[in-house]
């Protein structure tokens, strides 16, 4: 059994910043991909960025030069830390990773955490 339990969200202001933070834990061999994705009311989720095992890196063009993806593969962590926030930021933000608990690979997800940037 393989979880992926996010933290950090919370309520800032426009300007401000955060930073999400996303722990695997559970029948853990090797992880590949992880990344960051966010769902605003009423849109499609999107990706915002994502980070192999070896750490290259993607991000969406709208947080570009803002946010920043980083792991620790010791701890089977990746954070998103999140500056110059805007309030088109305001997200239920999830993330996810590419597991493999020997033989097979698959893709969890986190329950999501609300991320709220006010004008």
């Amino acid at each position: 059994q393989v979880q992926l339990v996010e933290s950090g969200g919370g309520l800032v202001q426009a300007g401000g910043s955060l930073r999400l933070s996303c722990a695997a834990s559970g029948s853990i061999f090797s992880i590949n991909g992880m990344g960051w994705y966010r769902q605003a009311p009423g849109k499609q989720r999107e990706s915002v960025a994502r980070i192999t095992s070896g750490g290259r890196t993607n991000y969406a063009d709208s947080v570009k030069g803002r946010f920043t993806i980083s792991r620790d593969n010791a701890k089977n962590t990746v954070y998103l830390q999140m500056n110059s926030l805007k309030p088109e930021d305001t997200a239920v933000y999830y993330c996810n990773a590419a597991i493999s608990g020997g033989s097979t690979w698959s893709l969890f997800w986190g329950q999501g955490t609300q991320v709220t940037v006010s004008s």
